[in-house]
């Protein structure tokens, strides 16, 4: 992939159109546009993907095609260079750019599967790298880590004429190289080196990445690293050599880098997606981002005597046929004989949308939740936005089934989820 050009960004709900800024809508080169439109199509019939999911592509009258970012969350790096940045609508999109990708990047670290978890989102330079540039450092820093600890060197096979005979001889190649010269030995050996496939991976990811990088700090960096691994060859095939990576102790220092190296040469991430002019998609669903993010926290928080769970799969919502239809609540919190279930759902309410955009099936799901689980307290969570003006929503019915509304202040993370972990557990006299 050739040096980057240029960096689009947009916000969640945002969009694109082709050459000409249009109501409101940023401006891509046409090349880039239709680039990005293939990207779209080719997941919807790769995979299945609802289009609105990830990307959708729409026409406008009077702008024309129209590329609209959904639930999907982070970037996509063209081929030719160019880098697409997707950031989270934080508070109804009155967060800046460098507040919502350190918001964002805090978010994503509590993915269980999530290769960067580590990281101090402080330190980075947000202000002057996007998000592909940031996981390229990322990336940088943990070779580095790996470095000062040792890189491990391992024996290999080496088939060579040689001048000394050591090993095992080849007597077909033997006779095929030196049936007239009889001062050289076709042999088999090990030989002890760094060219193991581990080595050979990173060193490959780490030319890939001096080629995509447009920051310079980073191709310094992606440089200085690369002579580290003079000795070692560039992978020949990433399966091969991925197959025989070692999984044992000596090699656990590897694991935080090989993640990286299947995210940049496989194209491996959170979710992966397909498209020929598409270098690397790093996209997350922002919903899956949120549900972690509020758990994560929640964990934190709660004290001896109360019990957490996430993706509860206790309830089904019938017996019969076995377990039909299973219940599967994003939180559910234990003390005793008393519950609380909470689900999340990321989505920006809004005072000019019926109920302010709690949509009608979600709440038929908490009622669920509310019967089976015979929950004390049933609460939705919401991110904050400043386009509702309710905050203390509560819906009950004659049964007594009650949901709360409750919001979630990304900029304040902390003390917004202490605040709503308060209020469920003092109203049940859990503490206090």
């Amino acid at each position: 992939m050739r040096s980057c050009k240029k960096t689009y960004s947009i916000t969640e709900y945002g969009g694109f159109t082709s050459e000409k800024t249009v109501n409101g809508y940023k401006a891509l080169p046409k090349k880039t546009f239709e680039a990005l439109e293939n990207f779209i199509l080719a997941n919807v019939s790769e995979k299945g993907t609802e289009a609105i999911e990830l990307l959708s592509l729409s026409a406008r009258r009077g702008v024309g095609k129209v590329i609209t970012a959904r639930n999907y969350v982070g970037l996509i790096a063209m081929t030719g260079g160019t880098v697409i940045e997707i950031l989270p609508k934080i508070a109804g999109g009155e967060v800046g750019e460098d507040s919502a990708k350190r918001i964002f990047l805090n978010m994503l670290k509590t993915l269980r599967d999530i290769t960067f978890k580590d990281f101090n989102v402080s330190r980075l330079h947000l202000d002057r790298l996007n998000l592909f540039e940031i996981f390229i450092k990322m990336f940088l820093d943990e070779v580095t880590a790996l470095t000062k600890q040792g890189l491990k060197s391992a024996y290999t096979p080496v088939e060579a004429n040689e001048r000394f005979y050591k090993g095992k001889i080849l007597t077909s190649q033997n006779i095929k190289h030196n049936l007239v010269s009889k001062q050289h030995f076709y042999v088999l050996y090990d030989d002890f080196n760094m060219n193991r496939p581990e080595n050979r991976l990173i060193k490959s990811a780490l030319l890939f990445l001096l080629k995509a990088t447009n920051d310079g700090r980073n191709r310094q960096y992606a440089s200085r690293l690369l002579t580290l691994f003079d000795r070692v060859d560039y992978s020949e095939s990433y399966n091969d050599d991925f197959s025989k990576c070692m999984t044992d102790r000596s090699m656990n220092h590897y694991d935080k880098a090989l993640s990286w190296c299947r995210v940049f040469l496989l194209g491996n991430s959170f979710t992966a997606f397909a498209g020929s002019e598409v270098a690397l998609a790093l996209l997350f669903p922002m919903e899956k981002v949120f549900e972690s993010f509020v758990a994560a926290k929640l964990r934190k928080l709660v004290g001896r005597g109360i019990n957490i769970r996430t993706q509860d799969t206790t309830y089904s919502l019938f017996d019969r046929p076995r377990r039909a239809f299973a219940l599967r609540p994003d939180i559910v919190l234990e003390f005793g004989e008393r519950k609380v279930v909470m689900d999340t759902k990321w989505k920006l309410l809004s005072d000019t949308e019926r109920n302010g955009g709690i949509s009608q099936s979600d709440m038929y799901q908490m009622y669920a939740y509310g019967k089976k689980y015979e929950a004390d307290r049933i609460v939705l969570v919401y991110p904050y936005s400043d386009r509702i003006s309710m905050t203390d929503i509560e819906y009950s019915s004659r049964d007594n089934v009650r949901v709360e509304v409750s919001f979630v202040d990304l900029r304040t993370p902390d003390n917004s989820i202490s605040g709503l972990l308060s209020e469920v557990t003092e109203a049940l006299k859990w503490i206090g």
